[in-house]
């Protein structure tokens, strides 16, 4: 699992109440939830943005100039312009990806489903994901959204995130259970 998987506070679930409140006002809630798939989808593709918005070397102000020209280079609405440049003045700007996560999962109970995020060994195929969603839909009973995220570490398989439920299938888990059973044989 990677680090953007664990919220470690509360601020990012703070901000996420705050924006979905923000977006049902302006009523664009729908909007703002695609705004910040493009604004995750930055924080995955790039390695940059990540160490930048991690690293203290890196003045504040220089932080919040890189996200805004960065979701204005997007497209978002001037709303998610003006959160993102909130966030990062406040200089929780590392914690974009938590909030992201915590604002996708809100709005998730908000509209009766769940986000389950999926972490894999390599990307899901679009089948593989309609079955994954299907089996999560009958196990829980609701509709569940998927967050995915890759991690090559895991070897193979995939680890789903659901709630306060982990199931784990990856390789990675199951060789390790492996060297445990046999050095305890």
């Amino acid at each position: 699992m990677t680090s953007e998987d664990v919220i470690t506070g509360e601020a990012p679930a703070r901000y996420a109440e705050a924006l979905i409140d923000l977006a049902e006002r302006a009523k664009s809630l729908s909007r703002v939830q695609r705004d910040l798939a493009f604004v995750g989808q930055a924080f995955k593709d790039s390695d940059d943005l990540c160490r930048l918005v991690d690293s203290p070397v890196f003045a504040t102000e220089d932080k919040v100039s890189a996200l805004t020209a960065i979701a204005e280079k997007v497209g978002v609405s001037p709303l998610t312009q003006q959160f993102v440049g909130t966030v990062a003045a406040n200089r929780r700007s590392a914690d974009l990806p938590a909030i992201i996560s915590a604002f996708n999962e809100l709005v998730a109970l908000r509209r009766g489903s769940q986000v389950a995020r999926v972490t894999s060994a390599a990307k899901l195929t679009q089948a593989q994901l309609t079955e994954l969603q299907s089996q999560l839909k009958t196990e829980t009973g609701q509709t569940v959204e998927i967050e995915t995220a890759i991690d090559p570490d895991l070897l193979g398989g995939f680890v789903v995130k659901l709630g306060s439920r982990l199931y784990d299938a990856s390789l990675k888990t199951k060789l390790e259970d492996l060297r445990l059973a046999l050095k305890h044989a």
